[in-house]
């Protein structure tokens, strides 16, 4: 991991240059994208199915072979590992308590003149969610996607899900019967976007479309956005750690090796300003990575993206992470309560030495669809409010048209828009 001190007359420099992820869309996948999203919108099931076929490897002979029953994904659930469908429960349950607090409620307010005003809150009718297959299947994504969609009353969730050579991984399935997901389609990538964004005979349009996927998946979302509405595009798996001289190494070398492990271009990074602690997390680098399965992609995450930096105190370290913006921000320190007023920008924070980055991937209960890339300047975990549309509601008395009226007639005239102006005008 790179070292970098925040006395450093070039640290902003090096800063920037380290957390820089230019997300640039590929060519040749953004072309081959819209290629298949343009077949797929004109040719509907047959174009899936060809894509499906080729792509995945499936014998596939109608769109009816590639939608599992409900009664296939409640046996995947019956004949999972006891412990295992324990752990899932106790994340459903979890993360279904903790957004059960999102929900907003409709509202309005009556003016002295009868005139009301307020806002009308309800779910989206259908929501797709995309659930990666083959190795990379996550059922954690999938209950933290569907279940915040049922809470929000969302009438039906279409899945999607790949099993490239027919294979399917079985704690998904059992996730999808858990969450209450309605329907489940084996296809995937950008052909499987495309489905859902505009609707084949068999694969009904939603209204919006969640879930990670790999470049083709994301390049298909960026596209179709506009026809449906999309959660985000993530970006690499982050995580920043401020920790004190009494932060325990071992978890702090961990727990940036837990967002290193996902891929090479995932970015760990500690802030201390402690030289005893750098030293240790250091040692213990050196000591734990040689243990880990995934030693490979975790060494190269942390040479490529990686940085441990001393800062002046703790309360700059809480400056460099606010311009940092984290995915995912760890408090590894005695009082986290005094640090939290100082941080602005973060998709989620750990607070104190227990509370490990991993909680929140799986049963904490919060969300774990965070926002990347700085994004968290302006973004916000996946949530009950991603499921639930607000509508305006204006309701005018007589007293109200008539006071309202010539105060919009006014603005109307002066805008050149007479049609607008008499409206209101007539109501007077």
């Amino acid at each position: 991991m790179k070292l970098l001190n925040s006395t450093s007359a070039d640290f902003t420099a090096s800063l920037d240059a380290l957390t820089h992820h230019a997300g640039a869309l590929d060519a040749d996948v953004d072309a081959r994208v819209a290629e298949i999203l343009a077949d797929v919108r004109v040719r509907g099931d047959a174009a899936v199915l060809d894509y499906t076929r080729k792509f995945d490897r499936m014998d596939a002979t109608s769109m009816a072979t590639l939608e599992l029953s409900k009664d296939e994904m409640k046996a995947a659930f019956d004949a999972l590992d006891p412990e295992l469908k324990s752990a899932l429960m106790l994340a459903r349950d979890r993360i279904e308590a903790y957004h059960r607090r999102q929900i907003a409620e409709s509202w309005r307010y009556t003016e002295p003149d009868g005139t009301q005003l307020g806002v009308q809150v309800t779910p989206l009718d259908r929501v797709g969610l995309y659930v990666p297959g083959g190795k990379a299947a996550y059922p954690s994504s999938l209950l933290m996607n569907a279940v915040p969609a049922k809470v929000a009353g969302v009438k039906e969730i279409i899945m999607v899900v790949p099993t490239p050579d027919g294979v399917k991984n079985a704690t998904v399935l059992a996730a999808a019967h858990l969450a209450g997901v309605d329907r489940v389609f084996t296809i995937g990538g950008a052909q499987a976007v495309g489905a859902m964004a505009f609707g084949t005979a068999t694969v009904p349009q939603v209204d919006k479309i969640v879930g990670p996927g790999n470049a083709y998946v994301a390049a298909a979302k960026r596209r179709v956005f506009g026809i449906v509405g999309i959660d985000m595009i993530a970006g690499p798996s982050e995580i920043l750690v401020i920790a004190d001289e009494n932060a325990d190494p071992d978890w702090v070398a961990m727990d940036l090796f837990s967002q290193a492990e996902h891929d090479e271009v995932a970015q760990s990074i500690l802030l201390t300003p402690s030289d005893t602690l750098i030293a240790a997390v250091q040692a213990s680098i050196e000591k734990l990575l040689p243990t880990m399965p995934r030693k490979d992609i975790i060494a190269a995450s942390l040479a490529g993206r990686g940085a441990i930096v001393k800062t002046r105190s703790l309360e700059e370290a809480c400056e460099i992470s606010n311009r940092i913006a984290p995915e995912h921000l760890e408090l590894s320190v005695a009082d986290p309560e005094k640090l939290l007023p100082l941080l602005r920008h973060a998709g989620a924070i750990f607070m104190g030495y227990g509370s490990s980055e991993a909680l929140g991937d799986y049963v904490a209960g919060t969300n774990h669809v965070l926002p990347t890339s700085r994004s968290a300047r302006f973004s916000s975990p996946l949530g009950v409010y991603d499921f639930q549309k607000r509508t305006s509601i204006i309701y005018a008395s007589v007293q109200g048209a008539k006071t309202l009226g010539k105060a919009a007639a006014t603005l109307a005239y002066a805008e050149g828009l007479q049609a607008h102006a008499r409206a209101a005008e007539l109501r007077m």
